[in-house]
């Protein structure tokens, strides 16, 4: 072994550089033909000898200026020496400067592109390789070249946030940086915008490969839709037909395929040489608790060299890109682009503050892109204090496994808390009385409708889950289609019950757990029911956003046929005090004192391989064994590959047993009595043993143990009826709607001597029969454009929560504005829909008419009723409207003059005069 570190440094680079595909070669044993590249070391050059000199294709393309490690932090001042060698000639040739110039330690590395517009050294993960430099050489320009000409941006069909954040993206690429983060509320079309920009990195850009980079398998099939779905503005062909797009399902990635999508954990299994099991795409892996303690780290794989991507867009950044699995993006020499709602501290950090785009949900919800919320509380007595069971009382008791149940009498009291709610205690009756409230103030919620809002609700567990579906359908005295479990462990395919909930009128209500937690697109979903309590401000924030989707009323009517209106918001109803609890910036990064074991179980299936989690598992294991009954022991090694839990157990100890170890070293490299086995033996022996126990641990068994470790049984509590103790409009709420009625009063107040509208409302009222149609419209446009917040139905919801509004729902936003404008102006005392004070008003002005000698025929009031329709919806008639529909189709003028004669003018001034009033 070498001991000087110039050699040991040079022995590393030597060490990567084959891997990377280079021949390395001294210069006395020179021979350029060996190979397509080859670096030499010790090359002469007019400046002297540099360290390695690279050829490909025979010819000279690059240097590396190597360095002892201690020398790490002095590479940038070593660019000097690098560059005299790379613009200098080399002995024999008569050559240009060399364009790629390398700083190295073995561990530390430094490169620079000299063809880029400012050359900038960037760190890399090792070297390039040489089928890469003669692709780049082919090329007039680099990449950071071809960036500076990226054409302007056609912005027809994009959104002002979106033409923002690609705009600014692409100046932040021309300026060679190499992160940026793009903040984008949820529902404002993230990954719109990142196919966008992808298409234009793709076509003018020449980018090569782009990874679309998202931390579960449901997210990445969703990205997939939306890719194949795309069609650029410049084009009328899909994406899908202009270019390959490849959702990674194993370790085998398309070299043709320009847009790869995958989970950070498949990247990381291959780029360490692991097979993954699918399962462990299922979890986002920032929700396991374990920390490893010395992260394995990424090891450089041939099929996936460092320059494989040109840029890598992460999705939900927020949330699984630091740690363990930070090294994934160090592995690449690419740009990197984050996508997220809720960015927390670690990831502005992340992104070096290089925010290219800041659009948060109050903007978009001004803007029109989002609906926001209100929150519906619903409060009970056991959800807020739990309960008690004595000593002596039968209860049943329930296996979650197989829910089978039995009979027990309980031999001391039980005093339950509301956090052991549905895990170790479930009691139906709290359930029921949250669903039944829930049914009981729908009309209240969401008035006017005839079914249920598609509703999701969030469930603690899958047994929760369970236990909620069953008591939904019951109180709504509905079918298995009205209520489904949308979770990756439901019967029915997750996926196709999610296009069901998105695009059929069945089912109303879906329950999950978190799989459509975060990042699935439901818009006509108008009501989020919380009966799980969540922690994480950034969850909670990425939950709520499955909410705010908008959705047209043509597009909302094919699901929920009885709305009237555009979703213009949605309703959290808090069965929990999910709306009311301290809430932390993110997850906690410490590992806890007691991890769960679907943690440990999710984190050994990801490739964690440190000595802590394989023993405590082994332990969990050992007590989990005691407690199983013999078919479940035997049930156990049929989902282990034939090995029983103490096997297993002494398998995942013997990965970190030194003897045995040492004992399987010596029998598999024969080693001499007498002699040690060397280290890297060892190490593969290790490898060997700790690939093989944690290989078992697939998801199908992982999901065995996680439901057999439970409490084998729960307690099912139907001795403490629950009752509600408040359901209604949260505070909040009530403050936020107080705010927009004061709003549009100021409003309207502010502008009622210039608008002919408001005019006639507030000062001169006689001229109210004089009030057409265009004059609304024009008042509905100008507050649209000035207040797009103060949207006539957003405010008549508003007052929904102040006053006790009359009569039902309006019939349109027009008539909406106009019964606000009564109300504000005082013409009403209560917020009455406009069609119903019409509908009062001609019964009074037909009673009066009656009242003496004059009686109308039923043909007479038939006309007279369309006369009423038309002024509802128009709030005017002229004489000329007699030539349109409806009553062009039954004589128009001439038959309202047969049926009224010489008091056909009077009966129009009267009605567009009385009608109004």
């Amino acid at each position: 072994m070498n001991q000087n570190p110039e050699q040991i440094a040079r022995d590393n680079i030597d060490k990567q550089l084959k891997s990377c595909g280079w021949i390395v070669q001294n210069k006395r044993n020179l021979n350029l033909n060996a190979g397509l590249g080859v670096a030499v070391r010790e090359y002469q050059t007019d400046a002297g000898p540099a360290d390695y000199i690279l050829f490909v294709d025979r010819k000279p393309v690059g240097v590396i200026e190597a360095k002892r490690e201690e020398e790490g932090h002095r590479l940038t001042v070593v660019e000097e020496q690098s560059v005299e060698y790379a613009t200098s000639k080399l002995k024999h040739l008569n050559n240009e400067p060399l364009p790629f110039v390398y700083e190295s330690t073995g561990v530390l590395t430094h490169f620079t592109d000299y063809r880029d517009p400012k050359p900038r050294a960037r760190e890399v993960f090792t070297f390039h390789r040489p089928e890469t430099f003669r692709e780049w050489l082919k090329k007039d320009k680099s990449l950071r070249g071809r960036l500076q000409e990226l054409p302007d941006l056609p912005i027809e069909g994009l959104r002002e946030c979106q033409i923002n954040a690609i705009t600014n993206l692409e100046k932040s690429f021309k300026a060679n940086k190499p992160r940026a983060l793009i903040q984008m509320a949820t529902g404002s079309g993230k990954t719109f915008t990142a196919i966008t920009f992808i298409y234009r990195l793709l076509k003018y850009a020449g980018a090569k490969r782009v990874l679309f980079l998202v931390d579960t398998k449901n997210l990445g099939e969703q990205a997939e839709q939306e890719f194949i779905a795309y069609v650029p503005n410049d084009d009328n062909r899909k994406f899908t037909e202009l270019y390959n797009v490849q959702c990674l399902k194993s370790s085998y990635v398309a070299t043709d395929s320009q847009v790869c999508i995958s989970t950070i954990q498949r990247i990381y299994s291959i780029l360490k040489g692991e097979e993954l099991d699918e399962a462990a795409e299922e979890t986002n892996p920032a929700e396991i608790q374990w920390k490893r303690q010395d992260p394995m780290p990424v090891v450089y794989n041939e099929k996936l060299p460092i320059e494989f991507f040109d840029f890598i867009v992460i999705d939900e950044c927020h949330r699984s890109i630091y740690n363990l699995w930070k090294q994934v993006l160090d592995y690449f020499d690419a740009f990197l682009i984050g996508l997220t709602a809720t960015p927390d501290k670690r990831t502005f950090g992340f992104f070096n503050q290089n925010v290219v785009s800041e659009y948060t949900h109050e903007n978009a919800v001004a803007d029109g892109v989002n609906v926001g919320y209100n929150v519906y509380l619903i409060e009970t007595k056991i959800s807020k204090k739990g309960a008690e069971l004595w000593k002596g009382l039968y209860i049943d008791r329930r296996e979650k496994l197989t829910r089978r149940k039995r009979w027990e009498q309980l031999d001391e009291d039980i005093q339950y808390s509301a956090k052991k709610l549905d895990d170790v205690v479930v009691n139906p009756n709290q359930i029921r009385t949250i669903i039944r409230t829930f049914k009981e103030k729908l009309p209240e919620i969401f008035p006017g409708r005839k079914e249920v809002p598609k509703t999701l609700i969030f469930a603690k567990t899958d047994s929760h889950a369970d236990d909620i579906i069953q008591i939904v359908r019951e109180e709504f005295d509905e079918g298995n289609a009205f209520c489904k479990k949308v979770t990756y462990k439901s019967e029915e395919d997750p996926k196709s019950v999610l296009t069901q909930f998105r695009n059929d009128y069945y089912p109303r209500i879906a329950v999950t757990v978190d799989m459509i937690a975060t990042g699935t697109d439901v818009k006509p979903l108008e009501i989020l029911i919380f009966m799980r309590d969540i922690k994480s401000k950034n969850y909670f924030e990425q939950m709520k956003g499955r909410g705010t989707r908008t959705i047209s009323l043509d597009d909302l009517k094919k699901v929920t046929p009885s709305a009237q209106y555009a979703k213009d918001h949605f309703v959290i109803i808090d069965a929990i005090g999910v709306t009311k609890s301290l809430k932390t910036d993110s997850r906690p990064l410490e590992r806890k004192p007691s991890v769960p074991l679907k943690d440990l179980l999710a984190a050994i299936a990801v490739g964690a391989q440190d000595e802590d989690l394989f023993t405590t598992i082994a332990g969990r294991l050992a007590r989990l064994e005691k407690k199983l009954t013999v078919e479940e022991k035997e049930k156990f090694t049929e989902k282990a590959n034939g090995k029983s839990i103490n096997r297993l157990v002494k398998e995942l100890l013997n990965a970190y047993d030194p003897d045995v170890i040492e004992e399987r070293a010596r029998a598999k490299f024969n080693v001499p009595e007498g002699e040690t086995p060397t280290d890297h033996q060892l190490r593969d022996v290790q490898d060997t043993l700790i690939l093989e126990v944690a290989s078992i641990f697939t998801g199908e068994l992982n999901e065995y143990i996680e439901n057999v470790w439970k409490v084998h049984e729960q307690i099912i509590d139907i001795v403490n009826p629950d009752e509600v103790e408040f359901a209604g409009w949260d505070t909040q709420a009530k403050d936020k709607a107080t705010e927009i009625v004061e709003d549009f009063k100021a409003y309207i107040n502010q502008h009622k001597d210039e608008i002919t509208a408001l005019q006639i409302f507030f000062n001169q009222p006689h001229r109210r029969k004089e009030l057409t149609y265009a004059m609304i419209k024009e008042l509905f446009e100008k507050l649209k454009s000035d207040k797009p917040s103060l949207a006539p139905l957003k405010v008549w919801k508003a007052y929904e929560q102040l006053e006790n509004v009359k009569g039902g729902s309006p019939v349109n936003e027009l008539t909406v504005l106009v019964s606000l404008i009564r109300r504000v102006s005082g013409i009403d005392e209560v917020l009455t829909p406009y069609d119903k004070i019409v509908d009062k008003n001609f019964q009074d002005w037909v009673f009066r008419k009656q009242a003496g000698p004059l009686k109308f025929t039923e043909e007479q009031m038939e006309w007279l009723r369309m006369i009423k329709e038309h002024i509802a919806t128009s709030f005017h008639f002229d004489k000329e409207d007699l030539n349109y529909a409806p009553f062009d189709a039954k004589g128009g003028i001439g038959k309202m003059w047969q049926l009224f004669r010489e008091m056909t003018d009077e009966i129009i001034d009267e009605l567009n005069e009385g009608l109004v009033a």
